[in-house]
Order: structure tokens, then sequence, then C-alpha cells
């Protein structure tokens, strides 16, 4: 597979010719509802020829709008871009959300496009998908719109679970509640962590729990605390179980203000500082705390590996 070609606005994106199959969204998270989207664009540019690409934006909309209270989002650009292109995705286009673009109204909205990507063949929405100033466009405007210019518009349904339609914000507040299994289920995959083995203190070494390190400052934080999860890498042939701590680690760092992300492998550990891993969320089992001292953390945290352990059938 060829590797995904990023562009920073659609005016640059220097895409192969032929038809372009343009799926438009945020879609931080890349989660169920998402997916029927632009799937719907990998699978129609494989039948009808032609370039699949994702117009996202950036920043999130609301720092414009709401620049105090922003919205934090569940993956970073490079995360999205690795998502997407296991999809089958050839191009991520990020165009900057800027006050001009945010004023293009609702009616040139579609017209701006095909300026900007004279290829342009096929658009691809959620049905709940908003455009214009003031948001004012909508899926029937897009539709009529398309129809003038020679423009096929495809919506997907919302994708619903529980009765209740899955949306990022919905993700967003069960990844701060803790509830990963529950994300996982909305997203379709498990949510995951990306990053280098950094050095640590060597605490866990020395109270006989060692640790990996790894290096991630998400803009969305998950709730501090244990998680059930599983570890792969270059150095891995199938994904390693293990125990998980997110937080500010109060025992042993009284002044810490940055959360870390530390994982404990149930067997022995391949990886060193420096081995790009990925750490699957299975599960929280429990909240961060601040214990009486090492000998009290020593006994949780075995408490808290025999539980990973009853996960994966390892007793």
């Amino acid at each position: 597979m060829n590797p995904l070609a990023q562009f920073t606005g659609l005016e640059n994106a220097a895409l192969p010719p032929g038809p372009l199959h343009l799926a438009i969204g945020m879609f931080d998270g890349v989660h169920l509802g998402h997916r029927a989207v632009i799937e719907a664009a990998v699978q129609s540019a494989r039948h009808r020829g032609g370039t699949v690409a994702v117009l996202t934006f950036a920043p999130h909309p609301s720092t414009l709008f709401r620049p105090d209270q922003p919205t934090r989002l569940i993956m970073d650009a490079g995360t999205k871009a690795r998502v997407l292109h296991r999809m089958g995705v050839a191009a991520m286009i990020t165009q900057p959300f800027t006050p001009a673009f945010a004023s293009v109204a609702a009616g040139d909205f579609l017209p701006w496009l095909q300026q900007r990507a004279e290829s342009l063949a096929a658009v691809y929405v959620g049905e709940n998908f908003r455009f214009g100033r003031g948001r004012t466009g909508d899926i029937s405007l897009l539709v009529a719109e398309g129809r003038k210019l020679g423009l096929t518009v495809f919506s997907a349904p919302r994708v619903n679970f529980d009765g209740e339609p899955i949306s990022s914000t919905r993700i967003r507040v069960l990844l701060e509640a803790g509830d990963v299994a529950a994300a996982n289920a909305l997203l379709g995959y498990t949510y995951f962590t990306e990053g280098p083995v950094v050095p640590g203190k060597r605490l866990g070494q020395s109270i006989g729990f060692p640790t990996l390190n790894v290096k991630w400052a998400p803009d969305l934080r998950p709730r501090y605390g244990v998680y059930v999860v599983r570890v792969s890498g270059a150095k891995s042939v199938t994904a390693l179980p293990g125990v998980a701590n997110y937080g500010l680690r109060p025992t042993v760092e009284a002044e810490a203000v940055e959360p870390r992300l530390e994982v404990h492998l149930l067997g022995d550990c391949p990886f060193g500082t420096g081995d790009w891993v990925t750490v699957k969320w299975q599960r929280f089992l429990r909240p961060e705390q601040k214990f009486a001292g090492v000998e009290e953390l020593c006994a949780q945290i075995a408490r808290d590996r025999a539980a990973a352990a009853a996960d994966f059938s390892l007793q």
C-alpha cells in the first residue's frame, strides 16, 4: 500500500489525475459513524475509479467559535492519518479552519471545493453534516447544489448504538469517565495510544513491577486510573497482555502536574527505550488513588496485575 499523502489546504493538494472521491468531516476518533462515510468513498473509488481523499479541519471549529472552551480531540492528526491509511484512504487534506473559511456561504461551499479541486466527482458526508457561514447548509442543500454542478453527493445515515446516535462527543464523555469498554463499542475498534518508550525513574523495577513509560500527551485525557491493556510493537508478533496506569502517580510524586502512561506487562517484556509501541485500552480497573506508602502501593499493584491476568485467563 502506498503511503498516505498529506496536504495542508485543498488548493495545495497534489492529487493523481482522475475522479476525486472526497469524504468531508472532522472525523475525530474515526468512529463507526465516520467509517460509514469514509468506507462509502473508498468503495466508490474502487468501483468507479479515481482517488479517495478525506478533507478534515484544523483547528477544531470550536477553537474559533468557543476559544475559551475548545473541544478536546480524541486523536491527534498523526494518529488519524494512520487510521485513515489503514482504511484505504489515499490522501488526508487538512483545511485550516480560519475566519475566512468559516465565512464561506453555504450556497458557495461546493463551488469553493470545485474551484480548488477540479477533479472533484463526488462528496461523502454524514446525514447531520452542516456547513457554510452560520452552519446554515444541510444535506438537502448539498444535494441540490451538487446536481447543478454535476457532483454526486452521498449522505451516510447516522449509526446508532443502544438506541442513541454514535458521536465523537458521546465517546469523549465515556473516555473522561474511564469507560473505555463502552467507548470501544462506539469506536468500532479498541482505543489506543501510540508512542515511544522513554526513560523513567525505574521505581517500578525497584519494587518488582517494571514498567514501560510511554511518551503520550493527548488533547483529551482519559480518566486517571488503572486499565487492562494489550501492547504491541515491532518486537512482538502478537499483542502482549498488561496493566497500565495513567495519571499523576500521587503516592510517589507529590508535585507531578503532567500525567504519565506507565505499562506493566504480565510476561516477559521485549521492549526498551526508543521502541515505538501501541497500547490498546481494554477495560478500566480502578481510579488512581494515593496510598499510605510504597508497601501499600505494591499490594494494590499485585491485585491489579491479578485482575488483568484473569481477563486474559493467565492465572
